[in-house]
């Protein structure tokens, strides 16, 4: 806090608000509106008359499009940015999106507000609706604190810049993700003195020692047969070119699991070896989990000889309600920087123990291209769409162009991954947590990437569960044009495949009455961009596919979101 207060006429708790934001360094507030916010868009409306600073404000119509947006904006910047929701209502509406950005580990800090006077106290009058319908018993920040990092309540103007700064540092320090902070609207209303919170600066670094780090390395040294596995080591800063550095230095082969969750390892490099850890449970000596928090499923399926040593600055997840990682060694300190210790220490390697793995590692990978190469030429074959296909045309329409691809597809999701083949860091990001976030957290990578064209596959099921209306809002608002490649079987697949495994020969089998998956009676997805005067098309045969994608493509880059519909086969 500064030494000498500086007030302004008619400051209040919506100045505080602005002026801690403005500490945090935050670019944006993402905003789902709430009557809460009077102060602090009186506060943004007297800087923007006079020229003072504050973040961009984002007015945003559902409480998933703002978080989901700074998600995404998140992904891609990995600084802490505002979020503004509507007391305890608001806060539950936004509550899936605000547990998948803490699944994403993504750094934010998530605000709303509650009465704590209910118009029986000094000063303004909140408004009834708090009294009668707003309020949560213990406050909304107990609602939050199973799905954020940190939930507090802001209780007194004194303390509100610093308890958003305090938010912000938490939230931005490993393991990153959501903070939230309740502040009451009689706080908002209150006047302020103009104590202005301390600038938040970047977290410092932390670093594995050299006694820890070298047993590791002689660990590796000795190994005959190591593996990498990773889920989300491209997430950090530096990590993608940390790990690919790592692994050619040591000639390591580098699995990614179907849980990895964005691109982490190019995956048309030699030493890529799949995303099927199965093969290595019996044949590696040396498992790697480089920012791995579930490798093995079921848990208990514990590798047959291996050593297992665990990189990760905060291996233990605290959300993760239940983790087994069999570490034998534990190295804590940031990836990227252990990564580059243990590249500095790959001296003096056996070079046949080396040239067998990379001889082996070479066999594993052109069986794997061979077989790319065969489900892509079968699926041009196909007399419909196959979903192999669009993920293998929209690999190469992005080819040369910097793209990113944001995931929310289920059944489709491995071949999305398999035949895109991203090689390049923040070029995929897998949605977290619920489905129905998807659009929203493309926008907000677009935000962040605004000169690289953003992609957005997604399952005709998830694509119904989003907010659609308001997102498609956003994007021509504030000019966030995006492609949405819809894979649409007409079915929730995943739901229809867990009855059918749970229950062979049940009733459903006998009868085909397959209930909760049918999805026939939607009308045309693509027909809900129409009226926002978006690009739409939709695509049934293999003849149509690419060059509605590439017209889709030329509308993004000239400036309008697309939409393509494609009812695939399977």
């Amino acid at each position: 806090m500064t030494d000498t207060p500086q007030n302004r006429p008619g400051a209040d708790g919506g100045d505080a608000v602005v002026s801690a934001f403005n500490a945090v360094g935050a670019e944006y507030l993402f905003c789902s509106s709430g009557s809460e916010w009077a102060p602090v868009w009186e506060s943004l409306a007297r800087r923007h008359r006079d020229g003072e600073p504050a973040p961009t404000y984002l007015d945003l119509t559902h409480e998933t499009v703002a978080v989901g947006m700074a998600t995404g904006y998140g992904l891609v910047e990995r600084r802490p940015q505002g979020v503004l929701l509507h007391a305890a209502p608001g806060l539950l509406q936004g509550s899936m999106a605000v547990h998948g950005a803490l699944l994403a580990g993504v750094p934010m800090v998530v605000t709303s507000s509650e009465s704590t006077t209910y118009g029986d106290g000094p000063g303004q009058d909140p408004g009834g609706q708090w009294y009668r319908n707003l309020s949560i018993v213990g406050g909304p920040h107990h609602v939050a604190q199973p799905f954020t990092k940190w939930a507090n309540e802001a209780a007194d103007i004194s303390t509100l810049p610093t308890m958003i700064t305090r938010a912000a540092e938490l939230a931005w320090r490993a393991p990153a993700g959501p903070a939230y902070l309740n502040i009451p609207l009689e706080i908002l209303l209150e006047d302020w003195d103009g104590r202005e919170a301390k600038p938040v600066v970047k977290p410092g670094a932390t670093h594995s020692s050299p006694e820890e780090v070298d047993p590791v390395a002689q660990l590796i040294r000795e190994a005959k047969n190591p593996v990498v596995v990773t889920e989300t080591a491209g997430r950090e800063a530096g990590g993608f070119a940390s790990l690919l550095a790592f692994a050619e230095a040591w000639g390591i082969p580098v699995v990614e699991p179907d849980s990895a969750v964005c691109a982490n390892f190019p995956r048309t490099h030699p030493l890529h070896a799949g995303s099927d850890i199965g093969p290595w449970m019996d044949e590696a000596d040396l498992i790697l989990l480089v920012n791995c928090r579930a490798p093995f499923y079921p848990p208990s399926r514990k590798p047959s000889k291996a050593k297992i040593v665990v990189i990760d600055q905060v291996p233990q997840r605290p959300h993760v309600v239940y983790q087994v990682l069999f570490a034998d060694v534990y190295l804590e300190g940031n990836v990227a920087n252990t990564l580059r210790q243990l590249a500095k220490r790959a001296k003096d390697l056996d070079g046949t123990a080396v040239a067998a793995r990379r001889a082996a590692q070479a066999e594993r990978h052109a069986a794997e291209q061979t077989a790319i190469t065969a489900a892509e030429t079968k699926a041009e074959q196909s007399e419909g769409v196959d979903p192999v296909l669009v993920a293998a045309t929209l690999r190469k329409l992005l080819d040369g162009r910097d793209g990113i691809v944001v995931d929310e597809t289920i059944t489709h999701s491995k071949a999305v991954k398999r035949h895109l083949r991203t090689d390049a860091p923040d070029s995929y990001f897998y949605v977290q947590g619920g489905l129905g976030q998807g659009i929203a957290v493309a926008l907000g990578v677009k935000l962040a990437a605004k000169d690289r064209p953003v992609v957005l596959t997604i399952g005709d099921g998830a694509f119904t569960y989003n907010p659609v209306i308001q997102s498609y809002d956003a994007a021509n608002t504030y000019d966030l044009p995006v492609l949405i490649v819809v894979f649409n079987n007409r079915v929730y697949k995943s739901m229809n495949l867990n009855h059918r495994r749970f229950y062979p020969d049940g009733a459903a089998a006998g009868t085909g009455e397959w209930l909760g998956t049918d999805l026939h009676r939607l009308p045309r997805l693509a027909a809900f961009a129409e009226p926002f005067g978006m690009h739409t098309e939709t695509v049934d045969t293999t003849d149509a596919l690419a060059p509605a994608l590439e017209r889709a493509l030329k509308a993004v880059a000239e400036g309008t979101t697309a939409v393509v519909d494609v009812l695939v086969t399977r």
